[in-house]
């Protein structure tokens, strides 16, 4: 396709950063005036045709900005399922072992102390929820490679009144675990 220059046409040289008028068009060479005055001459296929900001918006068409902003501001309804609750049921404690949540600083720690203070923690609150008869209880371990939720699920396998299984994916997404302790009734 074979752009076609006129007289007045607004102008960019390619590969420069070179803007200009046409001032008159010879066969296949065009001269322009450049934005700085000068009067340079081009072959066709180095020019390309600026448009005007006016006639472009008129060949995209007009918009209207408060209809925009209308249907901007509707809220969009939520596509989560909200997870269904008993009345005055209070819900249960949420312990999270991430190593920055449990120590202000941990660089000097190896993997294997990070991973052994993250267990440790696991356990205390395993007894108090069991001293205190507490039902329910999630930690939150995080996805990574494994290793800390396969240590829990050894941990929480050793106790006789405690069942545990992955918590509310829509509420925790994988990286959590829900312990259940079973109650005595003596």
């Amino acid at each position: 396709m074979m752009t076609t220059f006129s007289k007045g046409d607004q102008v960019s040289v390619l590969d420069e950063a070179i803007n200009g008028v046409v001032l008159a068009v010879d066969g296949n060479q065009i001269a322009i005036e450049t934005e700085d005055g000068f009067v340079m001459t081009y072959f066709v296929n180095e020019l390309i045709k600026n448009f005007k900001t006016s006639s472009l918006s008129k060949n995209i068409g007009s918009f209207n900005l408060n209809s925009i902003q209308q249907t901007k501001e509707v809220p969009k309804p939520r596509s989560f399922v909200k997870e269904k609750k008993i009345k005055g049921e209070i819900p249960p404690p949420e312990f999270d072992l991430h190593i920055e949540k449990l120590v202000k600083n941990f660089r000097g720690m190896s993997n294997y102390e990070i991973l052994t203070l993250q267990s440790e923690t696991a356990k205390r609150h395993i007894e108090f929820a069991i001293k205190n008869r507490i039902p329910k209880i999630v930690f939150i371990h995080g996805v990574g490679e494994g290793i800390l939720k396969s240590e829990l699920d050894f941990m929480l396998g050793r106790y006789d009144m405690i069942t545990f299984h992955d918590a509310n994916y829509q509420k925790y997404g994988i990286g959590a675990t829900e312990v259940y302790i079973k109650q005595n009734t003596k």
